[in-house]
């Protein structure tokens, strides 16, 4: 059964801001702050895991697995990017099932050609809406837990289609069954409150830093709309300009303590990363 805090969350008004993580460190860093629904983003997972840009490079059986190491490290509800769903129908459905199983709480399908690109990079190409609709309908069909495990749908019709047909897409998504809907990109405020003004359910938005739409403050998301925000660059460009710098004056000075960084205290990281379990085996088991 998956998770049923989103759905609850959702359906209790409640705005929900959620970050991504691209690695496991991240993960750990979310249940220390106490966030109880993380993304998993398939841009910095795929970054962080494979060195490779999110362009339709890794396969579904990586990213699964991928998802299932964050799920089981992750104390919070997972919304789980999944591209394209990895082809046509059938895959769809095989997507959707290995997710669920996998310990995820929603999905993301996306109505791009495959291979994919990155919302918010040039030259994607968007399936004929009719395809994505099938695609949503059996997601939703393969899903078993129906209540809990959520279909988000995402159009990426706004870059090289145009407002009017992205908008029309969301519509014939909504009617096919997704429970949240995603907007891609919007390049401007007017454009997100379009779309939040047009439809009853759930919207996120994408708040991707260094992305083509605003990056707005939380209250302001909501007063335009949203249900939720998606935060799934962040930790990752925070984590990548301090190691950045740590690293510049690692080698040009020889050491590791850089002004203006902290470092983590790594006994605690010792603790969240599960050492304690260790230590008291080895009591336990030491000869």
């Amino acid at each position: 059964m998956a998770n049923p805090i989103l759905r609850q969350k959702l359906a209790a008004g409640e705005f929900l801001v959620i970050p991504g993580v691209h690695d496991m460190i991240a993960a750990v860093m979310t249940n220390k702050v106490g966030f109880d629904i993380i993304y998993g983003t398939g841009y910095w997972l795929t970054a962080s895991s494979l060195g490779l840009p999110d362009a339709g490079i890794a396969t579904y059986t990586q990213m699964v697995d991928r998802m299932r190491t964050v799920a089981r490290t992750s104390n919070a509800a997972l919304i789980a990017d999944a591209d394209t769903g990895y082809g046509g129908l059938l895959n769809v459905h095989h997507t959707v099932r290995g997710y669920e199983e996998a310990g995820v709480t929603a999905i993301q399908i996306e109505d791009q050609e495959f291979p994919k690109k990155c919302g918010h990079t040039p030259f994607k190409r968007c399936i004929p809406t009719q395809d994505m609709v099938d695609k949503i309908k059996v997601a939703a069909e393969a899903r078993e837990d129906k209540e809990n495990f959520l279909i988000i749908a995402r159009t990426d019709a706004r870059a090289g289609l145009g407002v009017d047909e992205a908008m029309r897409r969301l519509e014939a998504y909504d009617k096919a069954g997704a429970d949240i809907l995603f907007f891609e990109a919007p390049q401007s405020e007017e454009e997100m409150r379009r779309a939040c003004e047009a439809f009853d359910k759930p919207m996120l938005a994408n708040m991707a830093d260094g992305g083509k739409t605003p990056i707005l403050p939380a209250k302001v998301l909501e007063e335009i709309g949203y249900a939720l925000a998606i935060y799934p660059s962040m930790t990752s460009l925070v984590a990548a300009a301090a190691m950045e710098k740590s690293l510049r004056t690692l080698k040009e000075q020889g050491v590791s303590q850089t002004p203006g960084i902290d470092m983590f205290d790594f006994g605690e990281f010792c603790k969240l990363i599960g050492f304690e379990e260790v230590w008291d085996f080895e009591k336990r088991w030491a000869r």
